[in-house]
């Protein structure tokens, strides 16, 4: 098997999986970009087995700590894996939730989200895009679903070398259907949908700031399919208003409110533009934007970013207001996050008190060797004076 030596003080050493270029001391065997090799340390000593693609940054990825090969005995074992996992965490659906999360799991750049009888596969690796029939014939036997949808339009492709697509990998287009979470029904279309259908590493940060919504007047910003939204109404939220600046976003929203019998306004806006012009006249903000950085060269320019609807959102509330805020970027540490929080209500001459901390659901587990792992961060703080 073709493989790497890698050089001393790699993070691989250190329990990480990923090893870099400049990590890299010396290939043999001609390992080809998608291959299954060998890693040894730079005393010969193997390391395990990964994936290996030289056009990534991440040129290899780990996946296992001893000889290895990506067959279908191994797909159908560590999915499966995968799947017990869930099925052991108390109150998750395992008809609705992410069943691969990609190194979590085992298998790196894999992405796997079960709607009940549809599935929707993301393969974010060269190793396995060249895999996916594969991967695909192990779903099968482990999930017999209806059909699996190849949701291959994440930007991420790009990194590995690979074009953005969307597929269907087995059965038929199922078109619009509807799911429940949280006592809720959501419209969800895995092909011609915006992203691979609900955001299920929110459901349980939807719940928890629900329960503190009742009789609040509720700005869900960012609303996407309006999941923060739809869950303070039904919790009885005195008024909630949406906004996004898509247009597909907002219809889906108002379809999902429309469902659910619930009274939401949804405003078609651009949030930053929103928030400058609006009313304070709210009593609880929701933040949840989509990632302002995909690297650390932007990442000053994201937490700017965050920053200003921070500020921006902390002038419209009153004392006894509830700011939540969540940040999806692995770049941004909870430490960094909070304190950003924490520089907006300086300027904003406003005082905070934390409340609550939210984190992504429990089907996508944290490796704690891997940061990149733990991306989700949130908090809910209560304006308590004004200085």
């Amino acid at each position: 098997m073709p493989g790497l030596i890698i050089a001393p003080r790699a993070r691989i050493f250190h329990g990480h999986e990923w090893v870099y270029a400049s990590e890299i001391k010396k290939s043999f065997g001609n390992p080809e970009p998608g291959d299954v090799i060998t890693l040894k340390d730079f005393r010969d000593r193997p390391l395990g087995t990964a994936i290996y693609n030289p056009q990534s940054q991440i040129v290899a990825r780990r996946f296992s700590r001893r000889r290895q090969d990506l067959n279908l005995d191994f797909f159908i074992r560590r999915i499966g894996q995968a799947i017990e996992l869930r099925k052991s965490f108390e109150g998750l659906d395992i008809n609705l939730c992410r069943i691969v999360w990609s190194e979590s799991d085992g298998i790196p750049g894999l992405i796997v989200d079960r709607y009940g009888d549809h599935l929707a596969v993301q393969t974010l690796t060269l190793a396995m895009d060249l895999r996916k029939d594969l991967i695909c014939q192990a779903l099968i036997e482990l999930l017999a679903p209806e059909s699996i949808t190849l949701r291959n339009d994440s930007p991420s492709r790009k990194a590995e070398g690979m074009e953005q697509t969307i597929e269907l990998l087995h059965g038929s287009n199922p078109g619009a259907f509807t799911v429940e979470a949280n006592g809720l029904s959501y419209e969800i279309d895995l092909i011609d949908g915006q992203k691979t259908g609900l955001y299920l590493d929110q459901l349980q940060a939807h719940t928890e700031v629900a329960k503190m919504s009742k009789g609040l007047r509720v700005l869900d910003c960012f609303t996407n399919q309006g999941g923060f939204a739809l869950a303070c109404a039904k919790a009885g939220a005195a008024k909630v208003t949406a906004v996004d600046i898509s247009a597909s976003a907002c219809t889906s929203a108002r379809r999902n409110a429309e469902l659910n019998g619930l009274e939401v306004e949804v405003i078609e806006a651009n949030v930053f533009d929103f928030l400058k012009t609006a009313k304070a006249e709210y009593d609880l903000i929701i933040l949840d934007p989509p990632s302002f950085t995909k690297n650390k060269k932007t990442l000053m320019d994201a937490m700017r970013g965050y920053k200003e609807i921070h500020l921006r959102a902390l002038k419209l509330l009153e004392k006894g207001g509830l700011l939540s805020t969540f940040c999806c970027s692995h770049h941004a540490s909870r430490e960094l996050f909070l304190s950003n929080i924490a520089d907006a209500s300086v300027d904003a001459k406003k005082s905070l008190r934390l409340v609550a901390e939210h984190h992504q659901r429990a089907d996508h587990p944290v490796l704690i060797t891997i940061p990149e792992t733990s991306y989700l961060k949130g908090f809910t703080s209560q304006l308590i004076a004004t200085r």
